[in-house]
């Protein structure tokens, strides 16, 4: 009986064996489920406490950065999420001007570009104790303007490998510090050089996005570049500068938003006027003294006339090796070319008087040094253009019947009136005749004496020379600095 009754107990066990393995699965997996549930919940919590945590006091710029730029929450290839376009601003600071050479039309400009604008994707907590982060080890990892330059000649490596600053502030401002060296090629007016000022222009321009998605704009509406207190120059002379947007007509793409800078230079004409002007005026003057040298002088007028050309050769050759090469005519050509001429007329004139004062006189013409050579002159050149000296002067009547002059008038005279014959009147004008119905004629004057001549050559360069250079100087400074 009691075997049966066990029997029966271990078959209806044994029907019951499933449901129970049922209800064990399920309360397996409801308890898995949970303890998943909770761990997820635990470490969900600790990450966000960990997020938290990182901008507490104590951490470090590069942590803080390194959870702000994880590849979950931030992608450098995509603009900052702003509301229309983004806005650059752009502001220049010189740090150093050059002119490698000075009579060249390019010069080297140092400066600092910094561009500034927001980024909502960088914020950070105010709990950190960093005013900004410094992201100069992450600059591969944050999105950055493509700007570049245009017209502006070429680049010159920088000095240092670390040429850049990267600052990010707590509201998501984004501060982007460039140090740039540029060649630049500049536009200038080389035909009155040294009197122009060159103009150096060079822009800036975004080469991937349009205007439509970024917008370059000068900080506080800057005019003016700001200069460093530590700027320096060298043969680099900055008058004024200017910031600009650059004009359509400047600009090859339209559509793309542009920045322009003008830095325009003017030459050291201190330099070029002790250097170039003021010795070509002491040669050339220096060659006019021979004028009041006497004419037979031949060595001293000689000497001067050849060491002031070749002084001048030699002044202007070693300058001209500098001066820029140009097709057209210059205004140091301009230069060269007058000062030489006037410096070749003077040793010309030399040669001239020397051949007039040396040759034969002719009709045994003799020579009295005390005559004014001009004065002595006069009447000849009247009487060639056609005014007749009425006035009987210093005449003195010849006993062969004809009247000579006094010892001051060198010319000789007939008078011929109607009461006389037909011959020549042998009285003078007042003896024998009426005044009104006379007339003097003035017979050819014997040719001046070789060395008056001379003399008189020297004494109208005297005053030709001078005054032609004189009015060379003023229209040459006038001209030309008017131009530039």
């Amino acid at each position: 009986m009691g075997w049966v009754a066990l029997g029966r107990r271990a078959g209806g066990s044994s029907r019951l064996s499933p449901i129970l393995s049922l209800s064990l699965a399920s309360l397996v997996s409801s308890l898995l489920f949970t303890t998943l549930c909770v761990l997820t919940l635990a470490l969900t919590f600790a990450t966000f406490v960990r997020s938290e945590d990182i901008f507490e006091e104590g951490k470090s710029d590069k942590e803080i950065l390194d959870n702000l730029l994880l590849s979950t929450r931030y992608d450098k290839r995509l603009l900052p999420p702003v509301q229309g376009t983004l806005t650059v601003n752009v502001s220049v600071l010189l740090l150093s001007l050059a002119s490698p050479d000075e009579s060249s039309l390019k010069y080297e400009v140092e400066f600092l570009l910094q561009q500034q604008w927001y980024d909502p994707r960088l914020r950070y907590s105010n709990r950190s104790r960093y005013e900004f982060l410094n992201a100069i080890h992450h600059h591969n990892d944050i999105w950055l303007p493509d700007t570049y330059f245009i017209m502006h000649g070429d680049f010159k490596d920088p000095l240092i490998p670390v040429h850049f600053a990267l600052r990010i502030y707590r509201n998501g401002t984004v501060n982007y510090l460039m140090r740039r060296h540029l060649i630049l090629s500049c536009q200038g007016r080389l035909n009155i050089f040294p009197f122009d000022d060159p103009q150096c222009s060079f822009a800036i321009e975004s080469i991937s996005y349009e205007q439509t998605a970024i917008t370059y704009v000068w900080k506080n509406d800057e005019a003016t570049l700001r200069k460093s207190p530590s700027l320096t120059t060298l043969n680099a002379y900055l008058i004024r500068n200017q910031t600009i947007t650059c004009p359509i007509k400047a600009s090859w793409r339209g559509n793309y938003s542009c920045l322009k800078v003008d830095l325009i230079f003017t030459r050291d004409r201190a330099f070029y006027f002790t250097t170039v002007f003021i010795p070509g005026i002491i040669l050339v003057t220096s060659s006019f003294i021979t004028f009041w040298l006497e004419w037979n002088a031949v060595p001293a007028r000689v000497m001067i006339g050849v060491t002031t050309m070749l002084n001048f050769f030699t002044t202007s050759n070693g300058f001209r090796s500098t001066l820029p090469v140009v097709s057209n005519l210059t205004a140091m050509n301009v230069w060269d070319g007058v000062c030489m001429c006037f410096i070749y007329a003077s040793l010309l004139e030399f040669v001239c008087v020397n051949y007039v004062g040396r040759k034969r006189p002719l009709h045994n013409v003799v020579y009295r040094p005390g005559e004014n050579p001009v004065t002595q002159r006069l009447p000849a050149v009247l009487s060639r253009i056609g005014i007749i000296l009425a006035s009987p002067l210093g005449e003195k009547k010849r006993e062969g019947g004809n009247t000579t002059t006094g010892s001051n008038g060198p010319t000789e005279m007939n008078v011929a009136c109607t009461t006389c014959n037909s011959n020549s009147c042998t009285h003078t004008t007042t003896n024998g005749c009426a005044a009104e119905c006379c007339f003097v004629q003035l017979r050819k004057k014997e040719p001046p004496h070789p060395i008056r001549v001379a003399k008189t050559i020297d004494v109208i360069a005297r005053i030709t020379f001078p005054v032609a250079y004189f009015m060379f100087l003023t229209f040459f400074f006038i001209h030309y600095k008017g131009a530039s």
